[in-house]
């Protein structure tokens, strides 16, 4: 690779110096033919301004001898000379044209007498410098002594017309005749004579140019190849202080270095070692330079598979490189030993092995790193305890080496109380304080033979060998109750704190330490679910378990079927009991689940789940997403629609950004907000009322509505209906269902129809599931009724929205209203 590379270095090195002369010289020769070039196309052109002037001397002498005469022969000799000044005439008018005509020109050039060697060169000056001054003002010459031409030729005309009438011209006439081709000769001379002193001025100017710019180009040449001479050799001075300050850094260098640095030649013999290689082996005094690789570098190992003569003889036969990353106990003078890491190179010169360098690092302090490392992997560094991942392999180690089915043993999981509100109202520092005093008193209070680990954040885990369930109970009492007891003082703040106790007796069949902990963890969730400070043992038939499980299987599928779109609307729609002129539709939004298989789950099923696990503020946006795009995109022909009613979740009563999210949907589909109505239940908005209240009123202030749910279910919904700004009030299906077979659950349905009415909100009647139902509800005065009697959930597709698609009222509602 070496090599390979160095010839391709070396060109590069060869390349850098020598551009700029193959450059210049390049532009050298270019500018030298440019000018041999152009040098001809001017001597050409002087050719042919000689050749102009001759004929156009030449036109005028035979043009006045046939003026005397008449005779036939000087008239053609007129014409013969006038062929050169015309052909140059055509050849230039030709050039001048947009675009020039190349084969014109070339044709006038040839009748104009030039050389056919010089047309090429002619064209290419005429065309490219006839805008230039020293070609502009011989031309400008031309031009006139070619309008003389002109001239001459229109005389010439008149007087071969007069020759060849049948009377002779007059004494008189010829007189004239002479005397206008004296006044024309009289002109064209000069201009002929202005333009050969203009040409012969403008081609001593383009020589003169010429030589200056070769000159010119010859001393740049002359002066770059000086100062790349003179480059070179300070760079070759350079590069000779640069090897040997290099060579003084690296003997500096070698000999500063942490690592030793022992060189041999190709014989084993030591040649060089560095300070750091001294004090390694402990030589003292004596120099090892000049003695056998294998008498002063020893290791000590149980075999003899690695030794410094092994190595020696790998490097020496061309291995170029041995790094050997295993630990080796060097020996010592002083017959001690050290742990270090050697590394070996061959030293090749011209592809041939001149010796070996052998580094010796010592790696006793990475020794003592690796080892507080391991500490650290496994340990928690605030409270010094075992962290979960030590704990859950002893754990599982336990359960692999069995014995958990020779000696009872049990897990104990440990939630902190109100330890969030400690590091709120009194720093993390104090909280990290509570959490090294409750290790320390977790220590002082288990067995030795216990294992005692800090799970992450404010959890601890305990593993208890050999301990009977009665025990572990006992044990578990008495840890809660000295947390019970337990006071950190922090400043002038006492801090206390509990323990929620999860206990899992663990079964002789068990073999997975993750699943121990999962049961752990949520017999502790249990203990908090029931009041906190408290133990709570799992049993094996206890079904919160099997709750948790399934919940856990319901947020990945829910989650699962957001990432996949499997989610769906259905609509119901709900009938007006009281007025016959509402003719727009009223409907319900209500969210399926697609399985895998496209099977339709009901919410009831995943809903839970989602609570439980703050998933639902995710599906409350979908679903408004949803909901609006499917109202934008009606077909053509669509009923009209009167409201379109969505549900909220406690939790999104929580969003801060969720009136932002309504307010971008409402724009985004173009949705006029009077159409939507938002539904919250009874219990979340009074769990909620401040948060509930400002949502409501900020969402009506747009335009929308808002219906109170499940309406009669809290202990206090008359205390807050007053103060929750909504449009209707849903009654709760419980009541309405039995309400024509149970007296109190028909008198709760009058109460709350009468209530809402007096404060001025309409009322929706759930769960109307007879025609029996709905005609009671429509004589108790309720607004509205929504249940499987008036219309059963469907899709909520386009098609829904057009006439007779099955989102119409039956028959008998319009019958029931009309009565």
């Amino acid at each position: 690779m070496q090599q390979s590379t160095q010839p391709r270095g070396s060109r590069l090195a060869f390349w850098q110096r020598v551009w700029p002369f193959a450059l210049l010289t390049a532009i050298l020769v270019i500018t030298a033919g440019t000018s041999i070039y152009l040098l001809s196309a001017v001597r050409g052109i002087v050719a042919g301004e000689s050749f102009w002037s001759k004929s156009q001397k030449d036109a005028i002498y035979y043009l006045t001898r046939y003026a005397e005469a008449g005779n036939r022969e000087h008239l053609d000799r007129y014409h013969s000379a006038m062929l050169v000044p015309r052909g140059d005439s055509d050849a230039r008018e030709a050039l001048e044209k947009s675009p020039p005509d190349l084969a014109a020109a070339r044709k006038g050039l040839l009748q104009g007498a030039n050389h056919p060697d010089d047309i090429n060169s002619l064209i290419w000056l005429l065309r490219n410098f006839r805008h230039f001054k020293l070609i502009q003002e011989p031309v400008y010459y031309w031009k006139q002594g070619d309008e003389y031409l002109a001239q001459l030729g229109l005389l010439a005309a008149e007087v071969e017309q007069g020759y060849n009438e049948s009377k002779p011209p007059t004494k008189e006439t010829i007189r004239t005749w002479k005397r206008e081709i004296g006044l024309i000769n009289s002109g064209a001379s000069p201009a002929a004579k202005a333009f050969t002193d203009s040409l012969g001025q403008s081609s001593r100017r383009i020589v003169y140019i010429l030589l200056g710019i070769n000159c010119t180009l010859a001393l740049v040449l002359v002066a770059v190849w000086s100062l790349s001479t003179l480059r070179a050799l300070r760079q070759r001075q350079q590069t000779q202080s640069v090897l040997d300050a290099e060579k003084e850094r690296a003997q500096v260098t070698l000999a500063a270095l942490g690592d030793a640095v022992i060189t041999t030649d190709a014989h084993g013999m030591l040649t060089y070692i560095n300070p750091v290689g001294l004090g390694l082996l402990g030589a003292g005094q004596q120099s090892p330079i000049g003695r056998s690789l294998k008498h002063v570098l020893q290791f000590y190992s149980l075999d003899s598979s690695y030794s410094s003569e092994v190595l020696l003889k790998q490097l020496l036969s061309g291995d170029v490189t041995r790094r050997d990353e295993q630990t080796h106990w060097l020996r010592r003078n002083n017959h001690g030993t050290l742990p270090v890491k050697v590394v070996g190179s061959s030293i090749k010169s011209d592809g041939l092995v001149t010796g070996t360098v052998i580094v010796l690092r010592d790696v006793s302090r990475e020794q003592q790193f690796m080892d507080q490392l391991s500490w650290n992997s496994s340990h928690d560094t605030l409270t010094g305890l075992e962290n979960r991942g030590e704990f859950e392999r002893r754990l599982q180690h336990l359960l692999n080496q069995g014995r958990h089915q020779i000696k009872p043993c049990s897990l104990l999981y440990i939630d902190l109380d109100q330890f969030k509100l400690i590091n709120e109202t009194s720093s993390h520092h104090a909280g990290d304080e509570v959490l090294c005093e409750v290790s320390r008193m977790l220590l002082g209070n288990l067995r030795e033979s216990d294992s005692l680990a800090r799970m992450g954040g404010d959890e601890f885990g305990i593993l208890l060998e050999n301990c009977p369930p009665q025990a572990a109970m006992a044990i578990a009492e008495k840890l809660r109750a000295a947390a019970e007891t337990l006071q950190v003082q922090w400043g002038n703040k006492t801090l206390r704190t509990g323990f929620s106790m999860g206990l899992v007796h663990i079964p002789g069949d068990a073999s997975s330490a993750a699943d121990l902990l999962r049961l752990a963890d949520m017999a502790c969730y249990q203990a908090k679910d029931k009041g906190r400070n408290k133990v709570f043992v799992y049993t094996h038939n206890d079904g919160s378990y099997n709750r948790y499980v399934s919940e856990m299987e319901w947020v990945m599928r829910v989650r699962s079927a957001l990432d996949s779109d499997r989610f769906c609307l259905y609509a119901q729609t709900i009938a007006p009991l009281q007025n016959p002129d509402e003719r727009g539709m009223h409907f319900e939004v209500l969210l399926r689940l697609k399985d895998e298989q496209g099977q339709i789950i009901a919410p009831g099923a995943f809903i839970p789940a989602a609570e439980r696990y703050g998933m639902m503020p995710t599906l409350d946006r979908w679903v408004i997403s949803q909901a609006l795009q499917s109202l934008a995109r009606r077909p053509a022909g669509s009923r009209p629609v009167d409201t379109c009613a969505i549900n909220l979740s406690g939790a999104s009563l929580d969003d801060e950004e969720l009136l932002h999210f309504v307010k971008k949907q409402i724009v985004l589909h173009g949705i006029a907000p009077h159409l939507l109505c938002f539904e919250i239940t009874e219990t979340s908005a009074i769990a909620n009322l401040s948060n509930a209240t400002r949502l409501i009123q900020a969402l009506r202030a747009l335009g929308c509505r808002f219906a109170l749910d499940d309406f009669g279910v809290g202990m206090s919904s008359l205390t807050y209906l007053k103060q929750l700004p909504v449009d209707y009030v849903k009654i709760d299906g419980g009541f309405v269902r039995d309400m024509l077979q149970e007296p109190s659950n028909h008198a709760m349905v009058e109460m709350i129809n009468r209530i809402g009415h007096i404060l001025g909100k309409k009322t929706v009647a759930e769960f109307v599931e007879s025609r029996e139902i709905a005609r009671a509800l429509q004589a108790m005065g309720v607004d509205y009724g929504q249940g499987y009697a008036i219309a059963r959930p469907t899709p909520l597709v386009p098609e829904y929205f057009l006439p007779n698609s099955g989102g119409e009222l039956p028959q008998w509602c319009g019958e029931l209203i009309t009565q």
